[in-house]
């Protein structure tokens, strides 16, 4: 009897569903408009960095390292008659730094291995003027040894690095991004689902008549997350195929991991938007709920973008009971590294913890009366 009632709430869930495209939208169109929208225009890669280059003294020796930025796929130098015209574009926002090779450039450069360049900085966006500082002396490194091959000498320097990149060797940030970006659209997607749909039906008044049957409060919950977890999984098995195939990330773990850590993750964040709708009855209320308790934090406090352990401890620790912070680990770990048990196992955990919470307080505060 109990399975036929369940079946029975899980078949009007259907519906519904089908009845409004909105829930469709949520879950298919929404992850595929966020992926273009993140995927394509969220980067930490910089490139084609606009650079403003003086040369006091022209000759054969500046010109080969003009050559080599030129060459370079970071750099957009763009020549200068001095220093001043290169300050006010900078100012005026037209380079983002300023490489200015001195009269004695060449005398040094083949003296001493270190030419006086001056390299001047737009500083207002820390990240990107560290960048391209590291990039600069990358190239300005690479240009060295180039120059002492083509003369038949050696560059001595006092230690020779041998760097190796483990698990995104080509350093794309498309690479690190795009499985965090599945967990925050999985976090706004399963909030979404289930908060604004039973707030809807407080409003219409469809949820009287499920309140006068014999079905217990368990089932009502679970007749509503059934149907909108196999959709949630449905959107994420939409969103890896865009990762995989449109954005060529890497996927090294098992596909089986990645299905069974997404259904905890779908489970968490379905328990999130039930526990909304039970104490938000206005579908614009819950939609407000829901984003600010789901999408900020998970875009914000998961590591999506920001590194947890650079923030103040207090943050640090308030970071524990956001559900993406595991996931976004999870995914990273799964598409980048493969399958590392103790990351996902600990993760799990954590995340676990959640679900229940979540569950059990939604079930609790849930009654089958209209006050």
């Amino acid at each position: 009897m109990k399975t036929m009632r369940l079946t029975g709430l899980m078949r009007k869930e259907v519906y519904e569903i089908l009845r409004d495209p909105s829930s469709i939208a949520i879950a298919f169109v929404l992850p595929l408009v966020l992926l273009l929208l993140f995927g394509y225009g969220v980067s930490l890669d910089a490139r084609h960095i606009n650079i403003a280059v003086v040369v006091d003294h022209p000759t054969q020796v500046t010109a080969s390292f003009l050559a080599e930025l030129q060459r370079s796929p970071w750099f957009q130098p763009t020549p200068y008659a001095n220093s001043a015209t290169a300050e006010q574009a900078m100012i005026h926002g037209r380079a983002d730094a300023i490489v200015w090779l001195r009269s004695d450039f060449t005398r040094l450069s083949y003296s001493s291995g270190s030419a006086p360049i001056h390299l001047i900085v737009d500083g207002v966006n820390a990240n990107n003027a560290r960048t391209i500082e590291n990039y600069l002396n990358g190239t300005w490194f690479l240009w060295l040894s180039e120059e002492a091959t083509r003369h038949g000498g050696h560059l001595h320097t006092p230690v020779a690095a041998e760097t190796q990149v483990w698990f995104n060797p080509a350093l794309r940030s498309r690479d690190y991004l795009v499985p965090g970006l599945i967990a925050i659209i999985m976090s706004l997607v399963g909030g979404l689902l289930t908060a604004l749909v039973v707030s809807r039906e407080w409003e219409r008044g469809t949820m009287e008549g499920i309140m006068v049957t014999p079905v217990s409060k368990a089932e009502i919950l679970l007749g509503k997350l059934v149907p909108y977890f196999v959709m949630g999984m449905g959107g994420m098995v939409l969103s890896t195929a865009m990762a995989v195939f449109l954005f060529a990330v890497p996927l090294r773990g098992s596909l089986l991991v990645l299905f069974a850590t997404s259904a905890l993750f779908m489970l968490t964040a379905l328990g999130m938007g039930l526990l909304i709708s039970v104490l938000a009855r206005s579908q614009f209320v819950a939609a407000m709920v829901a984003i600010v308790t789901t999408f900020l934090p998970a875009f914000i406090l998961s590591g999506f973008l920001y590194d947890i352990r650079s923030m103040p401890l207090p943050i640090q620790y308030l970071t524990c009971i956001v559900a993406a912070r595991y996931f976004v680990t999870m995914l990273q770990s799964t598409f980048l590294a493969g399958d590392v048990w103790p990351i996902l196992l600990r993760n799990a955990f954590g995340m676990g913890i959640l679900c229940a919470v979540f569950l059990g307080i939604a079930l609790l505060r849930f009654r089958k009366r209209m006050d």
